[in-house]
């Protein structure tokens, strides 16, 4: 069986070395959702393969670090990612261009990770990550699955060079969120919500 829960931010972003001469040379911003499906062959306690209540916690967190906030390249360039940093207070530095595809992809590989490091708490069973959709626009999106967020044809995402502002880790409820995600600390869920 397959979940789905949905997510909304508003991101600022320039795509370099795209196509469209606006989106690659203008900083401008999407009106995101983001689906997040999840998988199971078993249901919890709640008859549930996942309750929808406890992705309200980390996963959420995550999410909403790029809600009002600058996606940046670390490999665009170093003025522009200077003064994008001095003029804003939440911020987002990517290993990887902050397209639509490769947000996709750095959400699967972040959630993938805190999923693996998490300890069910009321007979959730085999949850897996099935895949992230990320709708920039109304009529376009992307969707990663696993081989795509560790594909190395597309680029390896290494959570390590990806960097929070300041201002974005204030909002997270746990402010050693990314640091216990790194580090493959474990994760507990509530018993309740």
């Amino acid at each position: 069986m397959i979940i789905r829960k949905l997510f909304k931010f508003e991101n600022a972003h320039i795509v370099r070395g795209c196509s469209t001469v606006k989106c690659r040379s203008s900083l401008h911003g999407h009106s995101y959702e983001v689906e997040i499906l999840f998988e199971s062959n078993f249901l919890d306690n709640g008859q549930m393969v996942y309750d929808f209540g406890l992705m309200k916690q980390n996963m959420k967190d995550f999410i909403e670090s790029f809600d009002h906030a600058i996606a940046l390249w670390s490999e665009d360039d170093k003025l522009y990612i200077e003064d994008m940093k001095k003029h804003s207070s939440r911020w987002v530095e990517l290993p990887v261009s902050p397209s639509a595809e490769q947000f996709s992809r750095v959400f699967f590989v972040l959630l993938d990770k805190l999923l693996k490091l998490t300890s069910m708490q009321n007979g959730e069973k085999e949850v897996q990550l099935h895949s992230v959709i990320v709708h920039e626009t109304k009529t376009g999106y992307a969707q990663c699955f696993k081989e795509d967020a560790y594909s190395k044809q597309m680029g390896l995402i290494d959570i390590e060079k990806i960097v929070f502002s300041d201002g974005v880790v204030a909002d997270w409820k746990d402010k050693e969120l990314f640091n216990k995600l790194k580090n493959e600390e474990r994760f507990i869920n509530p018993t309740s919500v």
